[in-house]
Formats: structure tokens, sequence, C-alpha cells
């Protein structure tokens, strides 16, 4: 299963729907992504540049891009962000992979 953060902003409409009618978001989205065969990790709502942050877990990014359509077409979020987290133990695997596999390999124009 691979990691999913995604971050966003609500529109003012969402905003103002939510102070009206307060609720958890958090389960409307859990709901969304078991949909697509994922599973939220955690929901953040966050102050700065993006108003949430999600951690999903998924089999892959087409399915979890797939829930993430489905929330922005909505009209309540935008500026939807994702990036694919990996563990430091991946991110280990991925570094020996590149170290075994890196002379087999040439820049362009043949330096180095």
């Amino acid at each position: 299963m691979a990691i999913f953060i995604t971050q966003g902003r609500y529109t003012d409409s969402a905003i103002k729907g939510m102070v009206d009618k307060p609720e958890d978001r958090s389960k409307a989205v859990a709901a969304l992504m078991e949909s697509v065969g994922a599973k939220l990790l955690n929901y953040y709502v966050t102050l700065g540049k993006y108003d949430f942050l999600v951690v999903i877990e998924g089999d892959n990014l087409t399915d979890v891009v797939g829930a993430l359509m489905v929330a922005g077409s909505t009209g309540g979020v935008t500026n939807l962000t994702t990036t694919q987290a990996m563990t430091t133990q991946q991110a280990e695997a991925a570094m020996k992979k590149a170290n075994a596999t890196r002379a087999k390999f040439a820049p362009a124009g043949g330096g180095g």
C-alpha cells in the first residue's frame, strides 16, 4: 500500500456551510476513500496556505486521484495538491537500487 498526502483549500461556500452547520468532515472523506478501496489515515484542519491535509493509504495513485476528483467536482474544495510519500525504509531501498544501477547510466552529452 502506498501513502498519499493531499492538501487543499475549502471554497468560500464550503466554509459558509461548515459555519452554518458544523460537522466532522473526516467521516465523509473516510467513506469516499473506502468507496475506491483506499483508507483515510488522518485528516487535519491546517492554517496557512492550505485549509486541510489528509493522509491516505491506497493501492495506487489512480484510485486515490479518482476519489479526489469526486471531492473537487463538488465545488467544496479547491487547489488540491497530492504527494506520494514513502517510509525511510522504502527510501533506503531506493537508494540501494540507485547505487547498484548508477554505473549503467551516462549523463546527457556523454559527460560525467
